[in-house]
């Protein structure tokens, strides 16, 4: 199961203990939201696509929604999200618990710059139903990304 490599990932690093569980499902942003108890604009989505038959992840705040212009021109190819299939075996979670860590190593992260509002944020741990709590600083450290992008809109004040 993903959620055991996501808490064998952190177990090296002695932060297993923060992973939360819940009796409910967390596999959608408002899901995760209500069972934290958080505004849904501080969960970290991780949105798989398909860019050039490579799996990416773009973790951005749960009420962004990727503006299609300013992903291809980020990426050079039009938007693709991965199917739930395709997330399992080019990822390694599956849908609803896709979050940056523990991922297969082939796999490019990028953090979008709507999560730069929070001092903390919220993304799964590899199953429908768990979350972790962390700084950006420590996203951007665990998840391994490669850059801070601008490819989502809706999220704007």
């Amino acid at each position: 199961m993903a959620i055991e490599k996501v808490r064998e990932f952190f177990r090296q690093k002695n932060m297993e203990d923060r992973i939360r569980e819940f009796d409910v499902s967390s596999a959608t942003v408002e899901l995760a939201a209500q069972a934290i108890g958080c505004e849904p604009n501080r969960i970290a989505k991780s949105l798989a696509f398909k860019v050039n038959d490579k799996a990416i992840l773009v973790v951005a705040s749960g009420d962004a929604k990727v503006d299609n212009s300013k992903y291809k021109a980020e990426f050079s190819v039009k938007a693709k999200m991965l199917t739930p299939d395709e997330a399992v075996e080019l990822v390694g979670h599956a849908a609803g618990g896709i979050c940056p860590f523990a991922i297969h190593d082939e796999v490019t992260v990028y953090l979008d710059i709507s999560l730069k509002r929070f001092q903390t944020v919220f993304p799964a741990c590899g199953s429908s139903n768990s979350v972790m709590e962390l700084t950006l600083a420590e996203l951007e450290t665990f998840s391994n990304y490669s850059k801070w992008i601008d490819v989502c809109k809706a999220w704007q004040v």
